[in-house]
């Protein structure tokens, strides 16, 4: 894709009118008056500046030779100025550039100017061609603490596995292969501007015929966006009046059409595809009721609801998200990884009942790890009850309704806007969170004193984090980012133990459904499978057909494996001393906390509407405080 192309394809506003006719004056009493600025230039090129800020960033398309890839790099950086294709050499760009930096450095004592463009193709690079390589052009008179953190954060960049070098350059007249300087020493030194300049090996593209890397292009745009900022912090605390408090305030607060466009389409698939309703038999009840009458030897049938969703149409709108248009790396990177994920959940419902079903399982969910089956295998070894003994006083699905009720009106009185309403239903089995809703099943039972604990589970963890996700800009957030279902059912089990109600048959059932993901994968067969945990485990027979069932519906579904292999990787997080309530902004996974707080410190994200009912719990402070000192999943029960 050239530059032209990125051009014409980014929300860019309406075109500008010349640059020599007062036109640098009108983004300059813009600029004062803290106004976005997002305009064309004539002859192709762009300025972005979101608000006051202390940098800029500019790229100018080399004469008479294509760059294709180069200017992307500045794409969702807060302050970047594309120079005009035809005016590269132009006095009016120069004066431009010029009114930029005198009014910026007007606000706040300084300005850091950076310019970037592509080291040149040539034979005697292609063998390092895929190192990731950057070089710095500095005057004399440029702060050498500067240059040496500028140095050191590129250095951290690696790219497909190659670590980046760097190379320092000090010169006080530079500029791109074949242009002028932007700039004059006496000017900078008028303007009190530092002018770094920085090459960048195109590693993004062939060296022959210029086509993109994708992947390598999307790996360094994010990465370098990273690296700017923390060089602009650097240098707005030493050297000028703007005091951020963390490199991330220097990012991208805009989110695009292009954005919301994205996330939209994602949202509404992701709302569309109620992937547990279509992988859940409709006929437990009589299922089980038939496989007790062949006396647990012959494997039950089940039933499945229609599927009203064809994989196929749904994949072709899935790809038409124009995700190429996304310029914020962060962002770009979250909506991929959800467009995969999405991608193989309709290649999931589509292969329902088939041999192919349980290897999508495993690309969505994964399989056993050796350490989640020794952390299982202990659990039930240590922990070998037998499940009637702690029943006692049930409730029915109507009495469990009415409970639950009543707590989502205490959250209600704190949040309005909450919409979730309880729904009793004969198509399924136990209770579940759908689109904000708590199901129930109509045959649905349970023991009184587990009641506070599943209420902790559903309400206040899924329902909480999906109101919370409701009320962000991302729709991703309610939907749920890619692979956000073991943080989301690691906090769910989290909420049991902190209001003390985390028994030991619960635990037991979650690494029983450990170990029958890790027979299914193994080969097993439902009635072998049922048999472990049944005769070996010492699970009831019905404990021990639901858990097989909810292992071997569909064809095989390796999700559960997540509840026990999410409350691990939960309690590693706590015992570093990690941020809990960040965990409830909506439904996120703990890979992407670090892309959140980015977020949130670019003020894309807000805070959240709603925090769980069961923090507030007298015992939470305590039992939380355990848990960061780091006790281990055995201590979770008393």
């Amino acid at each position: 894709m050239s530059y032209k192309q990125v051009v014409m394809k980014s929300d860019t506003g309406p075109a500008a009118e010349s640059l020599s006719d007062g036109f640098g004056e009108s983004i300059c009493r813009q600029l004062a008056r803290s106004i976005k600025i997002q305009r064309k230039l004539p002859g192709g090129g762009r300025v972005q500046i979101e608000r006051k800020l202390p940098f800029l960033v500019v790229y100018r398309q080399p004469t008479n030779i294509t760059d294709p890839g180069t200017s992307q790099l500045l794409l969702g950086q807060a302050a970047y100025l594309l120079a005009p294709i035809d005016h590269t050499r132009d006095k009016a760009f120069t004066e431009f550039v010029h009114a930029i930096v005198r009014t910026q450095t007007g606000a706040f004592g300084g300005f850091f100017l950076m310019e970037i463009w592509a080291e040149r193709d040539s034979a005697a690079n292609q063998k390092t061609r895929q190192t990731p390589a950057f070089e710095i052009f500095a005057a004399t008179n440029t702060p050498i603490k500067l240059l040496e953190q500028l140095e050191r954060v590129l250095l951290t960049i690696t790219v497909a596995g190659q670590k980046a070098t760097v190379a320092l350059t000090h010169q006080d007249a530079w500029a791109p292969p074949g242009m002028t300087p932007l700039l004059n020493s006496n000017t900078l030194r008028e303007l009190n501007c530092v002018f770094i300049g920085l090459q960048v090996r195109p590693i993004y593209r062939h060296p022959e015929t210029g086509q993109l890397f994708t992947s390598e292009l999307q790996a360094l745009r994010h990465a370098l966006s990273y690296v700017l900022r923390q060089v602009f912090y650097i240098y707005a605390h030493a050297y000028t009046r703007h005091r951020p408090a963390h490199y991330h305030e220097l990012g991208s607060q805009t989110i695009t059409a292009a954005v919301k466009r994205v996330d939209r389409i994602l949202a509404e698939i992701d709302g569309e595809l109620n992937l547990l309703l279509y992988v859940t038999p409709v006929n437990t009840g009589s299922a089980w009721e038939a496989f007790k009458r062949n006396h647990f030897e012959r494997e039950p049938v089940f039933r499945y609801r229609p599927i009203p969703v064809d994989s196929g149409l749904v994949k072709r709108r899935l790809y038409l998200a124009p995700l190429e248009h996304i310029e914020d790396p962060t962002l770009a990177h979250i909506f991929n990884a959800k467009r995969h994920e999405l991608d193989r959940q309709l290649t999931l419902i589509a292969d329902r009942q088939t041999d192919r079903f349980l290897q999508v399982s495993l690309q969505l969910y994964g399989g056993i790890e050796p350490p989640l089956l020794e952390t299982a295998t202990c659990i039930l070894e240590q922990f070998r009850v037998d499940d009637d003994k702690l029943l006692a006083h049930f409730i029915d699905a109507s009495g469990f309704a009415e409970r639950a009720e009543a707590e989502l009106s205490w959250y209600r009185r704190a949040y309005p806007s909450l919409a979730a309403k309880v729904e009793i239903r004969g198509d399924l089995h136990g209770v579940m969170v759908s689109q904000g809703d708590l199901l129930v099943s109509e045959q649905f039972t349970l023991p009184e004193p587990q009641v506070e604990a599943t209420l902790a589970h559903e309400v206040g963890t899924h329902i909480v984090t999906y109101y919370n996700g409701s009320a962000q800009p991302l729709k991703q957030l309610k939907a749920g980012m890619a692979n956000y279902e073991p943080l989301q059912e690691g906090l769910a089990v989290l909420s049991e133990y902190l209001i003390g109600k985390l028994s030991r048959a619960r635990l037991r059932l979650l690494a029983g459904r450990v170990l029958a993901v890790h027979r299914l994968t193994a080969g097993a067969s439902f009635v072998e499978t049922f048999r472990e945990l049944q005769a070996n485990q010492g699970f009831n027979p019905y404990t021990a057909f639901s858990i097989t069932m909810r292992v071997y519906r569909g064809g095989g579904f390796t999700k559960d494996a997540v509840y026990l292999r999410g409350l691990l990787a939960l309690l590693h997080y706590l015992k570093a001393d990690n941020d809990l309530e960040l965990l409830y902004l909506g439904k996120i996974a703990l890979e992407h906390i670090g892309l959140l707080e980015e977020l949130r410190w670019r003020q894309v994200l807000k805070p959240s509407c709603l925090r769980p009912r069961y923090l507030n719990h007298p015992q939470a402070k305590e039992r939380l405080q355990r848990l960061r000192q780091g006790a281990s999943v055995l201590e979770l029960v008393d």
